[in-house]
């Protein structure tokens, strides 16, 4: 896997991409997402990623509590990790995952799409947290 120092946390985000690879490779395409969160759970722990999979997350509006959301894997408490089993990545799937970022204020995150032929992925950035404008 290439690792890019352009973008903040690259290694750690190659390390989960290899995994989701090694995944898919085995597995292919047409098992339920959880088929895929269990394997990828798997690959983490052989890889010695530390992880917490379907972490409840408190989601708030202007201070006040409006529910919760599983997200299905934080890897070493700094990345989220969005799981799909679809035959194709749509935009509201890139749409929910940058919401996640900013709803839980993290920097960086992973969409995985297992659903297709070929692994999907993509890196979902927080535009609207401070620490990636001034890097």
């Amino acid at each position: 896997m290439i690792i890019d120092n352009k973008y903040k946390h690259s290694e750690l985000t190659s390390k989960i991409i290899g995994s989701a690879i090694d995944v898919h490779k085995h597995l292919g395409n047409g098992f339920q997402e959880v088929i895929y969160q269990r394997a990828l759970a798997i690959e983490f722990e052989s890889q010695g990623l530390d992880f917490q999979r379907e972490m409840e997350m408190a989601l708030s509006y202007k201070g006040n509590h409006i529910g919760t959301r599983r997200v299905d894997f934080f890897v070493e408490k700094k990345i989220m990790v969005e799981i799909k089993a679809v035959i194709q990545l749509e935009d509201v799937h890139l749409a929910q995952a940058i919401n996640y970022l900013e709803a839980y204020n993290l920097e960086v995150g992973l969409l995985i799409n297992f659903g297709s032929k070929s692994l999907q992925f993509k890196r979902v950035q927080n535009k609207k947290s401070k620490s990636i404008n001034e890097s």
